[in-house]
């Protein structure tokens, strides 16, 4: 089943269930108006939901429409809890290598919690103040849960991921930095995430979601040219072991969401990076210095997750960076 956010100016939009074709959409309606919602009654929501999508199928879905990917929200607008993982390891240990850091990802995930209050939309333009602070991108994969009581296991986890996503975790590099050389975390050095217009149930993936991975690979261009065909399924530690380690001392809210960190693969040379940074690090190795520059205003990024029969499931992301307040 695919869920999507029509905007209709409100704080956190209209659910909608979208075809498998992407061609036609119906909206929840008043039972479940948003996706929030939905994820808070999981239980009621989920057939009511699957018969929509059935209705939809079959072409009797009352009050059926066309759906154009223009008219697409984040699918949480707002959520009451981001937490983003870093956990593939030939990231970790590239960056750690390029720049002398200490790669601190063997023995358990690497999480912080970032900015909820608000996600792009796929299309929406991205405003940054400037294109000194180091503007990057990140190509990652996400989920989404239902209500994690405090204390979880891995095992059990499974069962409380309800929705999959597809990110770009938008970062200001040069803040980063010296944010993280404090120990006290990020604030200025990540904005708003966006993310893709549509939120698939885990079965749409079928054997492509394996291990509480996505076994995607995530196609990134870069103002038209091909940046990265990395693919999701070498994660250290799975989604279930990224909620557990979260829920260790906290439970989670419904509609919590939750990233994968920049999607990598050992062998980045040949398949390319899902951030610049990584493809800096890699330059660094090889040359001894970067050669790639951050994005500058007008530039342009495509993300697509590029599913077995060539089609792209979560739909794409593509934006334009902007200065903010032009």
């Amino acid at each position: 089943m695919r869920l999507s956010t029509i905007d209709d100016r409100s704080a956190d939009g209209r659910l909608a269930v979208i075809g498998a074709d992407h061609a036609t959409a119906v909206l929840a309606g008043d039972a479940f108006p948003t996706l929030q919602s939905a994820l808070e009654r999981w239980d009621e929501a989920l057939p009511y939901l699957q018969h929509l999508s059935a209705a939809l199928a079959a072409g009797d879905a009352a009050g059926a429409f066309a759906y154009d990917p223009a008219q697409s929200r984040a699918p949480l607008p707002r959520a009451w809890q981001w937490l983003d993982g870093s956990v593939y390891l030939s990231h970790s240990m590239l960056i750690a290598e390029a720049y002398g850091q200490s790669n601190p990802l063997w023995e358990r995930p690497l999480m912080y919690q970032g900015m909820s209050h608000q996600f792009l939309g796929p299309l929406e333009d991205v405003p940054l103040p400037s294109e000194d602070d180091g503007i990057d991108f990140e190509g990652e994969f996400g989920i989404i849960t239902d209500f994690v009581p405090m204390g979880t296991t891995k095992e059990q986890a499974r069962d409380h991921i309800k929705l999959l996503v597809q990110i770009n975790d938008w970062s200001l590099r040069t803040i980063a930095s010296r944010e993280m050389e404090t120990g006290f975390g990020w604030v200025r050095g990540k904005p708003a995430c966006s993310v893709a217009p549509l939120a698939l149930t885990p079965d749409e993936l079928g054997d492509k979601w394996a291990n509480a991975r996505v076994h995607l690979n995530l196609d990134i261009a870069w103002n038209g040219a091909r940046f990265g065909n990395a693919n999701g399924g070498e994660m250290a530690f799975g989604f279930d072991e990224l909620i557990a380690h979260a829920a260790q001392t906290r439970s989670l809210c419904a509609g919590t969401m939750i990233g994968s960190g920049t999607v990598s693969n050992a062998t980045y040379r040949e398949v390319g990076s899902s951030c610049i940074a990584e493809k800096r690090g890699i330059e660094v190795l090889d040359h001894g210095a970067p050669q790639t520059a951050f994005m500058r205003f007008g530039d342009e990024v495509r993300m697509r997750a590029i599913g077995a029969d060539g089609s792209f499931p979560f739909g794409e992301i593509h934006q334009k960076v902007v200065k903010s307040g032009a």
